[in-house]
């Protein structure tokens, strides 16, 4: 299994001398403390508080493989290079070792005998090239040079325009290809530097790069194996850009990539496709199976969104994220929905997601426990979703087949009398040659949307990543939360999710029933009644296992490093977290309960705010 080598290649060469770095393990896919986002969407995100200065239980040096997921890449999916779940292999410095050790590393691990042994004649980067709000990153051309000419190699700075020519092997880029960041609306960021290594394939088409074909074009001929993103400034809410007083590295490499490339140099796939890999491999042969299709053209499209789309859900469902109708449960949903239509294209006509799921299972139990723990939830849920959905799908396509044509009007009509996804109307008339009117749905949305308000409209207000007071506030006021329906519920009572918002908190919890109007009263006199006390909040450092002893509050199912932090609010609260958090409880002001519901198989979910007086 390459992936798997891979795995323990890259966690040995960081943590072993001179490096040093600690091992820390992958956050799950929902964001404890990030309003900012639905899902992790890189490898920093679990680490922002510790990139803006917060000290890590584990030190300056970190590497870990974080599971990441994205949303903006759904409509992508299907070509070679596209996933909406994805694996990064990152390696941190918190204020510690800057661009010169980051690069030389970076290069060692790819082209040592003794780690991946990539061919170093083949490798090209890219930089930064400077803009009013930074300049050119000129140390990071510096180290590229001094590192080529150690490998016997010539090394000058191209220019894209013209492609690849002579000893040009550093090319300077903008902002839109040579900047990383910040994650949400403000933040840490900073220029980055990109390794690609040339195939020499010729895979690329003029319509997907232009007139001349550069390392960082679209045409699939230069594969980026690598990224280290130098963190050097903190964007501000008014679109400034300040340097930052501790300046990281961030550099990683998506496991999906370099699993490809690798297993093509070795000679055991034809070509660099993610989708042939290990990653793949038994989910592959069993959607070829069960649909007796090849994995060859018009078919390949089909499959790919299947793999990728299975996987997604997969994980998605075990960290959490079960299907539903908005926030995280709606892209959950989406994913499954478009998996069935591509499986229908490929004629699959039976249920096919939940032994398709467990291919997925069988390849990842050792390296996420979770997805082998949470197997028969899993299976079970994509099972009712295929039925529901098939006969959703039946409805959906008879009465798109007696339309003249397709358009805004029906796309929406289909979505309210059906519960059709809108993705799905406008996805079906591309395949029939259709460009559809998103304007006129959209309209008709909007009205719809004034007398019934989507939830997520808030999801991007606010945000812990500029450590707005209000946010800090509401955090501190979970941890609160969490303790008081111990105490009012019972022991049983586990975090299963937290959103924070600038305006309100939602806490979700396991419980096998509706909480009574006492319980609800009990809680938020409780919670009140320690925000009055005005408890000091403090932190310690300690390993793990006596965080536990301690009684410190964890959430079930995260794996957590061997030094952790522990905040604790007197002697009432005490719990693991990353933070941030106020200096003494009498500062949140009122805590209010403004709603509890369902939130799942046997969890309960409460929204909550703060008001002053």
């Amino acid at each position: 299994m390459i992936h798997k080598e891979i795995r323990e290649k890259y966690i040995s060469f960081f943590t072993t001398n001179p490096r040093n770095h600690k091992e820390i393990p992958s956050s799950p896919l929902i964001p404890e403390n990030d309003p900012t986002v639905l899902f992790i969407t890189a490898g920093m995100h679990p680490l922002v508080p510790y990139l803006m200065g917060e000290p890590h239980p584990l030190g300056k040096r970190l590497v870990n493989i974080q599971k990441s997921f994205r949303t903006d890449d759904i409509e992508e999916v299907g070509d070679h290079s596209h996933f909406t779940f994805f694996e990064m292999l990152g390696n941190w410095s918190l204020g510690d070792y800057f661009k010169k050790e980051a690069i030389e590393w970076s290069f060692d691990f790819l082209t040592s005998k003794d780690w991946l042994f990539y061919d170093p004649k083949k490798i090209y980067v890219s930089v930064f090239e400077g803009d009013r709000d930074a300049p050119r990153d000129e140390d990071s051309i510096r180290v590229w040079k001094e590192v080529y000419k150690n490998a016997g190699i010539t090394a000058e700075i191209g220019d894209s325009k013209k492609g690849v020519s002579g000893n040009s092997r550093i090319f300077p880029y903008p902002k839109t290809k040579n900047w990383w960041g910040p994650a949400g609306t403000t933040g840490p960021c900073g220029p980055d530097s990109e390794m690609f290594y040339d195939t020499e394939l010729p895979l690329h088409k003029k319509e997907l790069y232009g007139p001349v074909c550069h390392i960082n074009c679209d045409c699939g001929r230069y594969i980026e194996v690598w990224n280290d993103v130098f963190m050097e400034f903190n964007k501000n809410a008014d679109g400034t850009y300040e340097p930052l007083k501790q300046k990281n590295v961030d550099t990683g490499m998506g496991m999906e990539r370099v699993t490809a490339l690798t297993s093509w140099l070795r000679k055991a796939i034809p070509e660099p496709d993610p989708f042939l890999t290990d990653l793949f491999g038994k989910s592959r042969y069993f959607i070829q199976q069960i649909s007796n299709k090849d994995y060859e053209e018009p078919f390949k499209k089909s499959i790919r969104i299947i793999l990728d789309h299975v996987r997604a859900v997969t994980f998605l469902i075990a960290d959490g994220a079960e299907p539903g109708n908005k926030e995280r449960g709606y892209v959950t949903r989406r994913l499954i929905r478009r998996a069935i239509r591509h499986g229908q294209i490929l004629g699959i006509h039976v249920d096919f997601m939940s032994d398709t799921a467990g291919q997925i299972i069988s390849n990842y139990r050792e390296i996420y426990p979770e997805v082998k723990n949470k197997e028969e939830i899993i299976k079970s849920i994509l099972s009712t979703e295929e039925v529901n959905f098939r006969k959703l799908l039946k409805k959906g396509l008879d009465f798109i087949e007696k339309q003249a044509s397709l358009n805004g009007k029906i796309a929406f009509d289909l979505y309210q009398s059906f519960g059709f996804p809108p993705e799905l109307t406008f996805e079906i008339a591309k395949e029939r040659g259709i460009e559809m009117d998103r304007k006129t749905y959209e309209e008709e949305f909007a009205k719809h949307q004034e007398k019934s308000r989507t939830a997520t409209k808030g999801v991007f207000k606010g945000g812990l990543q500029d450590h707005s007071e209000e946010t800090k506030k509401l955090h501190t006021a979970t941890h609160l939360l969490q303790k008081a329906l111990v105490d009012v519920l019972g022991r049983h009572v586990r975090q299963k999710g937290s959103h924070i918002t600038a305006e309100r908190l939602r806490f979700d919890f396991s419980h096998d029933r509706k909480m009574t109007g006492e319980e609800i009263e009990k809680t938020e006199e409780l919670v009140n009644r320690k925000i009055r006390e005005n408890l000091a909040v403090t932190k310690e450092t300690v390993k793990i296992e006596d965080a536990l002893k301690s009684g410190a509050l964890t959430v079930p199912g995260v794996k957590y490093p061997e030094k952790v932090t522990v905040y604790k609010m007197g002697n009432f609260s005490r719990e693991v977290c990353g933070g941030p958090h106020v200096d003494f409880t009498g500062s949140l002001g009122k805590f209010k309960i403004i709603k509890e519901e369902a939130a799942g198989n046997l969890n309960r979910r409460i929204y909550a705010i703060l008001s002053k007086t």
